[in-house]
């Protein structure tokens, strides 16, 4: 697709792969093609399920710190919008999305990795957000989404830090959710992924919709986005045939629509 991010699908699993030599450095370029690999797997509807890869070596080891140092405030104010906005189109990906994590996953790459519903970490993997260590703060979500999934507490010993966490830290305060050895991580992710193909598409798009805009008001109006989505799935065909297999005790096989 482009230069350092192509989209491979198989078997209704997309791959958004990361190959920027050496450590897939995020830079304005590599964000572009993600925020297009993004619009591009959430639009087809063949795709059921996507995978972040950076490889067996890496994930990604951040943002372009050499095209950083040069910028001015001004110009960081008008990147830094495009910065984050390349992370929340990946967030916005109406399918399960799975980081299958190798190597370093730090500063931006641990902040694409929080993007992704799932993260899949080999037994080697280093994760952080190691930005406080240059003066700055993370600027693509990473003091919004990591408060959110692992804790502010916590959040802030990371973010505060700038530490590398391992793996085995990393799942036990719930920063990846599976690790597995380093040559299988991949695999893991794929395995996954394929678990919701064939799944109500529908169906998982709003109770992610549901799921992540929640997060973001208060227990009133989540429950109203909840109601909102729910209703709503009464008018799809996906839930006439789920509806109709469970009566007859049949398996449903859903059309996606």
């Amino acid at each position: 697709m482009g230069e350092f991010v192509s989209v491979e699908v198989a078997d209704q699993i997309a791959t958004i792969r990361l190959d920027r030599p050496k450590m897939n450095a995020l830079n304005g370029q590599v964000q572009a093609e993600l925020a297009e690999a993004a619009g591009i797997v959430d639009a087809d509807p063949q795709v059921q399920a996507v995978i972040l890869y950076g490889g067996e070596r890496v994930f990604a080891a951040g943002v372009d710190i050499k095209e950083l140092a040069g910028m001015s405030y001004a110009e960081m104010a008008a990147h830094s919008g495009a910065l984050q906005g390349c992370f929340t189109a990946v967030a916005g990906i109406g399918k399960p999305v799975i980081a299958a994590i190798a190597g370093y996953a730090l500063g931006g790459g641990c902040e694409l990795a929080l993007c992704a519903d799932f993260r899949v970490a080999g037994e080697s993997a280093k994760l952080g957000q190691p930005e406080i260590l240059l003066g700055i703060i993370p600027g693509a979500g990473g003091t919004q989404r990591l408060p959110r999934l692992v804790g502010p507490a916590r959040a802030k010993d990371l973010i505060f830090t700038g530490r590398h966490v391992p793996a085995a830290e990393a799942l036990a305060i719930g920063l990846v959710d599976r690790v597995v050895p380093d040559e299988q991580v991949y695999t893991a992710a794929l395995e996954w992924a394929a678990t919701f193909v064939g799944g109500p598409a529908v169906a998982l798009r709003a109770a992610k919709r549901a799921v992540d805009q929640g997060l973001e008001t208060d227990l009133g109006t989540g429950l109203e986005i909840e109601r909102l989505q729910f209703s709503g799935l009464f008018a799809t065909d996906d839930a006439r045939i789920g509806l109709r297999a469970f009566a007859e005790k049949s398996k449903p096989r859903f059309t996606g629509r």
